[in-house]
């Protein structure tokens, strides 16, 4: 009598003899990448409920990445809200993600922008305007390079939402002329809560206090330079930490033989989003922790990309689905 099941159903996804996946109706999807599709999944791994199938994944193949978790996005000494979403979602990862990766033994990558002078140089134009740029009397501009003083056009499309005059001076749809000034221009001092100062530095430029993670996350770097394995801290220079043919992420990621990427972060619809789309054009496995990204742009947005990580570009779960996982 023949007992096979007509609904269980097996398939290799990929190149047998390459990077491949395995699917199993009744298990989910193996993204472990074993030597060949009938060898044992590699172990250790974790099988993790998402908002479509199961996926399971291999400790020593996988890597949390947490981008931009910085002072600059984040935090409330420079204005930003204290109830903010980006705030939301660092508290689950300090809850639920960055705790089951330590149990697990995945590799958490805190990948953030870090500018060098070569690099701020070279920036294109179109990421330049992103983060505000300076402007010049109309009158000026044949002297434009001379002029040490000029005047900041905090938005990036140099609009002046609502006002019925534009005024020359500054143009502004309601951020914070303070810091909107362009990349690598200082920010000046900021105010702790404590009402201690520090130097807020130059806009994301490595190793200014702007361009640091937040004190909570900092304290989780710190603590995670001791975990086996250790954090790493990599510099990105554009949104996209995995733009163009090689970057510092890339490298190590290859290095280290790591292929499956659990995304969080902010902005999800920009910096996290455009490293994910990156990462999946590249084929890595991807998968966005939904809870553990933030953007402050409409729902929309967010949504959009919840949608498109579990139904596109891989899979979307949530900080805590990702610890129930891994047994925490």
């Amino acid at each position: 009598m023949d007992n096979t099941d007509p609904d269980h159903r097996k398939a290799i996804i990929g190149d047998p003899k390459g990077s491949f996946w395995l699917y199993d109706s009744t298990k989910g999807f193996d993204l472990t990448h074993p030597e060949t599709p009938t060898s044992p999944s590699t172990t250790p791994n974790h099988t993790v409920k998402t908002t479509t199938l199961p996926i399971t994944i291999a400790s020593t193949k996988s890597a949390l990445v947490i981008i931009d978790m910085q002072n600059f996005f984040l935090s409330p000494n420079l204005g930003r809200p204290k109830d903010s979403k980006g705030l939301a979602a660092q508290k689950a990862l300090l809850d639920h993600a960055i705790p089951a990766a330590r149990k697990a033994g995945i590799r958490v990558i805190w990948l953030n922008w870090g500018l060098t002078d070569a690099e701020v140089k070279a920036m294109p134009p179109s990421t330049l305007r992103a983060f505000g740029f300076e402007t010049v009397l109309a009158p000026e501009f044949e002297s434009y390079s001379k002029i040490e003083q000029k005047q900041a056009a905090i938005d990036s499309h140099g609009v002046n939402e609502g006002a019925d005059k534009i005024d020359p001076k500054i143009e502004t749809s309601g951020k914070n002329p303070r810091i909107y000034k362009g990349l690598g221009i200082e920010i000046g001092p900021v105010t702790l809560d404590d009402d201690t100062q520090v130097q807020g530095g130059r806009l994301l430029m490595r190793d200014s206090w702007n361009a640091d993670v937040t004190p909570d996350l900092r304290a989780a770097y710190e603590e995670g330079m001791k975990a086996n394995p250790p954090d790493v801290w990599i510099h990105k220079n554009r949104m996209s930490g995995l733009w163009g043919e090689s970057t510092d992420c890339t490298e190590f990621l290859d290095k280290e033989g790591i292929t499956t990427l659990l995304f969080a972060g902010v902005n999800t619809d920009q910096c996290v989003g455009g490293s994910l789309q990156d990462a999946f054009s590249k084929g890595y496995d991807c998968i966005l922790l939904s809870d553990g990204a933030a953007t402050t742009s409409p729902d929309s947005s967010q949504q959009s990309y919840e949608f498109n990580a579990a139904k596109t570009f891989g899979f979307c779960t949530s900080c805590s689905k990702f610890a129930e996982g891994v047994g925490l």
